[in-house]
């Protein structure tokens, strides 16, 4: 994840502070990953670009209660900092409420991720008693666009009425983007949406090529769009620090906004570029297998949500903290190796420091290789500094991944 505004706020204090030292950073690590744990695969929805391929229907051999909650308590042990409990759609398990409050009694930060569809009237109060430190609900555009995303009449006005329920309630709120060649026009729609509805964070996701967004790649918007969907971001988050407002812009499954953050900066503050390089390296980009992971209904471990076609692991016969640290797994191994062998053109790229290489699950999805360039990297070579396809080469024979059922 890229916390856009939290790099606009460095920007800004950069301006009128000391440039920082330019002795090197070294990447931030966490105690433990963040988590994300699809608990149940059943959702009311179908929609177009959803990675876990759920549906509205039963799925068997989900966790139970209690065996989430020996995972729990070896995630805590682990020091994992951060829940985000998700679905399908989290709120169709009947214990949600069960593990949530369990979840914020332990000390974690606890995330609801939902389509905000099943927020109403009848469990608004519940969600509020519980605690959770932030709702976010996705939402592919403004009423019929979002409706046709979903599959579903009816489906962004029933959304929007969860995101104001919970801004009624005062719990931090957000909305969820995944922007395709359809939808994008929709963006600036969105934005002022989050104005007149006073919304706490917009999170914009890239499409990536996982479960039924694999089967819709052919829909991702060009380089240019996104491009122009990287500048809209930025100058909308950029007017809001200025401002002074409190409002948080973030960005995922696309590293390289980090890189084009970079370039925006050297148009603007050149004089800025230095310590804004500093601080974007230390951040180090795409964290699968590092420092995010995710855990699905069934128990097996994935090294983020988007993997869900190669396992790591089951919960039930190993405990997550093993598993985690176990490299004897390939793709693991190449994961958390700093820095990663790449190849192509994010092998000869000159901020591979910044990105972490970017989303690995696209190069997979489209070549079997997991350490090919990412297709959907929207720099051109000369803006990637790129001197030579192979730079950054490994001369180790690929070992083809296996893939699994989800």
């Amino acid at each position: 994840m890229f916390r856009l505004s939290q790099f606009m706020q460095s920007l800004h204090h950069l301006q009128s502070q000391p440039l920082l030292g330019q002795t090197p950073t070294q990447r931030r690590h966490p105690p433990g990953p963040v988590v994300i744990w699809n608990l149940i695969r059943r959702c009311n929805l179908t929609c177009k670009h959803c990675y876990s391929i759920s549906a509205d229907t039963d799925f068997k051999g989900e966790l139970s209660t209690e065996e989430i909650y020996t995972v729990m308590d070896d995630l805590k042990q682990f020091q994992v900092p951060v829940l985000i409990l998700s679905g399908g759609e989290p709120l169709m398990r009947p214990d949600i409420f069960d593990i949530a409050r369990r979840a914020k009694a332990m000390g974690f930060y606890v995330g609801l991720s939902s389509n905000g569809t099943l927020i109403s009237e009848h469990n608004i109060d519940a969600i509020a008693t519980t605690g959770f430190d932030y709702v976010g609900i996705s939402l592919d555009g403004i009423g019929v666009t979002h409706d046709r995303f979903r599959q579903k009449m009816g489906a962004f006005d029933a959304s929007m009425t969860g995101v104001r329920l919970c801004k009624a309630k005062g719990i931090r709120v957000g909305i969820r983007f995944t922007m395709t060649q359809d939808n994008a026009p929709e963006l600036p729609q969105l934005l002022a949406l989050m104005n007149t509805e006073q919304i706490d964070k917009f999170y914009f996701s890239h499409l990536n090529y996982a479960g039924r967004g694999n089967k819709h790649r052919t829909d991702d918007v060009m380089h240019r769009t996104t491009r122009w969907a990287m500048d809209t971001l930025f100058e909308t988050c950029w007017q809001d620090t200025q401002a002074g407002q409190q409002r948080e812009f973030v960005t995922g499954n696309n590293d390289a906004d980090g890189v084009y953050l970079l370039h925006w900066v050297r148009a603007r503050f050149p004089q800025l570029v230095a310590p804004m390089r500093q601080l974007l390296a230390q951040w180090g980009g795409n964290a699968s297998g590092v420092n995010v992971a995710n855990i699905d209904n069934l128990g097996n471990v994935h090294p983020d949500t988007m993997w869900w076609d190669y396992q790591l692991g089951n919960v039930r016969q190993r405990p997550f903290s093993t598993i985690w640290q176990d490299t004897t797994d390939p793709l693991m191994a190449g994961l958390k190796q700093l820095p990663r062998t790449l190849k192509g053109r994010c092998g000869g790229c000159g901020y591979a420091d910044i990105c972490g290489g970017n989303t690995r699950v696209r190069a997979w999805q489209i070549t079997g290789d997991p350490w090919q360039e990412d297709p959907a990297c929207y720099l051109d070579d000369k803006e990637l500094d790129i001197t030579g396809h192979g730079a950054r080469i490994t001369t180790t024979p690929y070992m083809p991944l296996k893939r699994v059922s989800a």
